[in-house]
């Protein structure tokens, strides 16, 4: 039985909360969070772009922390799961890390590319597993696109597009989104989704080709992204931002000789093929519920001693990369090879 411990009780530690609860090799043994509410079992308040909010939960043989250091020494706690915003990943790692603890945090990895090297090296020198919450990886329809580009289900994979654009959150306090350098923006916070799905499913690119719109401090709000790969005669392409009237759109237009696979979340339909004879039908797609599926992947790697290749800290970092490379092709215009 692996005992994880939450530290931060907001919307993404509220959904790794409820998935925990369905995996039978795992309890949430303690939480953190300096609200006295929360600390309670309160979170009717909390809420996030998807999903039905936090509701009243029972915390009944849970520990309960105001401080990190209690959570990070608590020696029944074998993985830290941390949902704390962005600026504050690289210390709280690092500490996590250094008190014995294996990691999951949620994405991106960092800010600074400089940090999450740091990251991944204190991991190894200490010996612990660093995940990293890159959830796209697990979401069935995109696990399924995954699965149809390897098994070339449709015949030679031609091309992609993909599409991630919300509005500006109306959740969090503070205008905590607008802190672009707590956050990293769409660019980073929203975008490394996408980027990071294109490495799981191509590698990493070797160039990237950008345009799109800044604050005036430099970050990126939206971006359109042309990827390169040398030798490859498939298109890649991503558009992202937090710009939309609506709440939430992901999806994608995949082309395949033999068929096009196209989703999108504003729809409400499911996956879509459309074949050249003009038909189309709803693929079955049977794959775990996203998160579920993420903190098992998790629990099961620490359970039996293998690597969680698929939260790999390594590859969250070159996910990182790609955005930081994509921000500048942005802002300078020009292609910038990796």
């Amino acid at each position: 039985m692996i005992h994880i411990g939450i530290l931060g009780i907001g919307f993404m530690g509220t959904t790794h909360f409820m998935a925990i609860k369905n995996l039978p090799d795992a309890q949430v043994g303690a939480i953190c969070t300096r609200d006295e509410k929360k600390l309670s079992g309160d979170w009717r308040q909390i809420q996030g772009n998807f999903g039905s909010g936090g509701g009243v939960q029972d915390l009944t043989g849970i520990r309960t922390y105001r401080e990190i250091d209690e959570i990070l020494n608590d020696p029944a706690i074998d993985l830290i799961d941390i949902c704390l915003p962005t600026a504050m990943h690289y210390d709280i790692v690092m500490r996590a890390l250094g008190a014995g603890k294996h990691v999951l945090v949620e994405k991106p990895i960092a800010l600074k590319l400089d940090e999450a090297d740091r990251m991944v090296e204190k991991a190894k020198e200490v010996g612990k597993q660093l995940m990293v919450a890159q959830v796209l990886r697990f979401f069935p329809e995109f696990a399924f696109l995954k699965q149809a580009i390897e098994e070339e289900r449709y015949g030679k994979f031609l091309g992609l597009h993909m599409k991630r654009v919300i509005s500006k959150p109306l959740w969090g306090s503070d205008n905590w989104f607008e802190k672009y350098e707590e956050t990293g923006a769409a660019g980073i916070d929203l975008h490394v989704h996408d980027s990071d799905f294109v490495q799981y499913l191509f590698g990493l690119p070797d160039q990237v080709h950008s345009s799109g719109r800044t604050s005036p401090n430099g970050y990126v709000l939206y971006l359109s992204t042309q990827y390169g790969f040398t030798g490859k005669d498939f298109t890649v392409t991503a558009q992202c931002g937090s710009i939309s009237s609506a709440k939430f759109e992901h999806g994608y237009d995949a082309y395949f000789e033999d068929g096009t696979l196209w989703f999108n979340s504003l729809s409400g339909l499911p996956v879509t093929l459309y074949t050249p004879d003009g038909e189309k039908t709803e693929p079955a797609i049977d794959f775990p519920e996203a998160f579920e599926a993420q903190l098992g992947h998790a629990v099961d790697a620490l359970e039996n001693g293998t690597e969680p290749t698929i939260l790999s800290g390594a590859s969250a970092r070159n996910s990182l990369m790609i955005c930081l490379k994509e921000a500048e092709s942005v802002r300078t215009g020009e292609t910038v090879y990796i």
